[in-house]
């Protein structure tokens, strides 16, 4: 049991803190008022150079080599990078490094950003070898704002809305594409949906609302970002589109000649009995017998369309991050590296709810052993700002407290971030929910390690995470309906003594803190904490 003053540091944080000198600790009321209103707890970025995003790279040699520099700071800014290997090359206004590296190893390169007031530095590793995708991806997709309804003009507007909203200096770096960019013979009735399926050579042709892959690929290229699209195992997408059963080599092959950088692969319409009626790529498929028979019988059929796919990506020349959504089936986190999967779904469709996100979320706990370096647990995308799945869209359901716990929750987990909403009505509290680089170092740590959880006492959870530098990142959550006091010892994380423990939402040291630390938690909120 616990002391009298013991439970009276935990309910009343600030007023103990205080009186020990042990620095300020969160309140309930600084996340959120009584009427619910938004409190931006993410200070503005210094006018000071600062670099953020991913501090490691992987890219296959002979590959196009595209990396912006993320860095926050007043304009104009110039940047730098010593020991730069052969291959690749440096843009000093723009902070993009092109180019191609040939040969396999790992490279140290040190990043420079400097404006007016600074310069900020820091170690940026490049691997270049077999693997990709090794930190999450951070980007936006189209499905939970335009749904079917998405065009190629939709697709430029969220890349420029991602660079004029700064959000690119905080390393966010895909547009993607989801489903209806292919011709869906089923909705008849929609002259934008119909057209040739494949042209005369077999190859995927987009539909008219997709006039020009490939300049609308260099548009987005131009933009310092990636870009990445959608299909299915089966003959058809889950809309009724056109997919890739027996044709993935020529469609991996179109991806890579339009400039593709990530492919979603959605298993909807296929059935293992599919597989009977190949043709098409029946000698293709051939040769990855072997290993598709080194797979697990019982895992085979879920195996064996994703497989196919990431052997037809391995055999073109480009560089494509490989996203399973499977949602969850046949324990795809048990297998979904074995795929090539640089990410796969873990659970159904996310909504913007509180009962939907908490269940997505805080569901991540046997597959955490499967999550690291280029291959994720993807429990789906976010769902704060305007979304809405079509036409109306609306402010996400979700209260602001609950959005720290969502984008809280998804960095622990090291799950890919991927923005949902419509990128052109990004409100203030978005914007800074998704700017928060020291919330965002969580996710894109370089360890890869996915969050645990430590502690479940009824509605309160605590989950950590294992960051490469030896400190642990805390998230302290209260899924129950009342104000609750949450804490994390010290001897749960292996530890004793004094640790010093930083806000990182508001960016800020709390103090030392001798055995463990607690706050007052707002109902289905968070404190995400980091402690050294």
């Amino acid at each position: 049991m616990k002391s009298p003053a013991r439970l009276a540091q935990i309910l009343f944080p600030a007023i103990v803190a205080a009186a020990l000198g042990l620095g300020p600790v969160a309140t309930a009321a600084e996340t959120s008022t009584g009427s619910g209103a938004a409190i931006i707890l993410t200070p503005p970025p210094s006018a000071k150079p600062r670099i953020n995003g991913a501090q490691v790279f992987g890219v296959r040699p002979g590959t196009p080599f595209l990396f912006t520099i993320a860095a926050t700071g007043d304009r104009p800014m110039t940047f730098a990078a010593d020991h730069l290997p052969a291959g690749l090359q440096l843009d000093s206004d723009t902070g993009r490094i092109t180019g191609v590296l040939n040969k396999e190893g790992d490279y140290v390169v040190t990043l420079h950003a400097k404006n007016r007031l600074g310069e900020a530095s820091r170690p940026f590793k490049i691997v270049c070898g077999p693997h990709i995708g090794l930190t999450p991806a951070m980007g936006w997709n189209s499905w939970n704002c335009f749904a079917s309804a998405v065009t190629a003009e939709d697709i430029k507007k969220a890349a420029d809305a991602m660079v004029s909203s700064g959000l690119i200096n905080h390393g966010w770096t895909y547009i993607n594409i989801d489903d209806f960019w292919e011709v869906n013979p089923h909705r008849a009735n929609d002259p934008t949906l119909q057209g040739p399926q494949r042209d005369a050579d077999r190859n995927i042709v987009p539909n008219p609302r997709f006039p020009d892959m490939k300049a609308l690929v260099d548009y987005v290229h131009g933009k310092g970002l990636k870009i990445g699209l959608y299909s299915s195992p089966g003959p058809w997408t889950c809309g009724g589109c056109v997919a890739s059963f027996d044709h993935e080599l020529l469609d991996a092959r179109q991806y890579a000649r339009w400039g593709f950088d990530y492919l979603k692969y959605d298993w909807c319409s296929y059935r293992p009995e599919l597989e009977t009626h190949r043709k098409i790529s029946e000698a293709f498929v051939s040769t990855l017998t072997n290993w598709i028979n080194s797979f697990p019988e019982n895992r085979r059929d879920d195996m064996r369309p994703y497989a196919i796919m990431r052997a037809a990506l391995n055999r073109v020349p480009r560089d494509i991050l490989f996203s399973l959504c499977q949602y969850g089936m046949g324990n795809v986190w048990e297998w979904g590296a074995q795929v090539g999967g640089n990410s796969w779904r873990t659970t159904g469709d996310i909504r913007d709810t509180w009962k939907s996100m908490s269940a997505n979320g805080f569901s991540q706990i046997s597959n955490q052993p499967f999550a690291g370096p280029g291959h994720f647990n993807d429990p789906d995308m976010l769902v704060v700002g305007y979304v809405g799945w079509g036409p109306n869209l609306h402010p996400t359901h979700l209260t602001p407290d609950e959005q720290y716990t969502h984008i809280s929750l998804w960095c622990l987990l090291a799950s890919p971030l991927l923005i949902g909403c419509d990128m052109t009505r990004l409100d203030p509290l978005t914007l800074s929910l998704l700017s928060n680089d020291e919330v965002l170092a969580v996710d894109q740590d370089p360890l890869g390690q996915q969050a645990k959880r430590l502690v479940k006492n009824g509605d309160l959870e605590v989950w950590t995470k294992d960051m490469e530098d030896g400190s642990k990142a805390v998230g302290l959550f209260n899924r129950g309906d009342s104000p609750a006091a949450v804490e994390v010892k010290w001897s749960d994380l292996g530890w004793s003594g004094r640790h010093r423990v930083r806000d990182l939402w508001r960016q800020k040291d709390l103090g030392t803190f001798q055995n463990d630390f607690g706050a007052m938690v707002p109902r289905h909120g968070v404190e995400l904490v980091r402690v050294w």
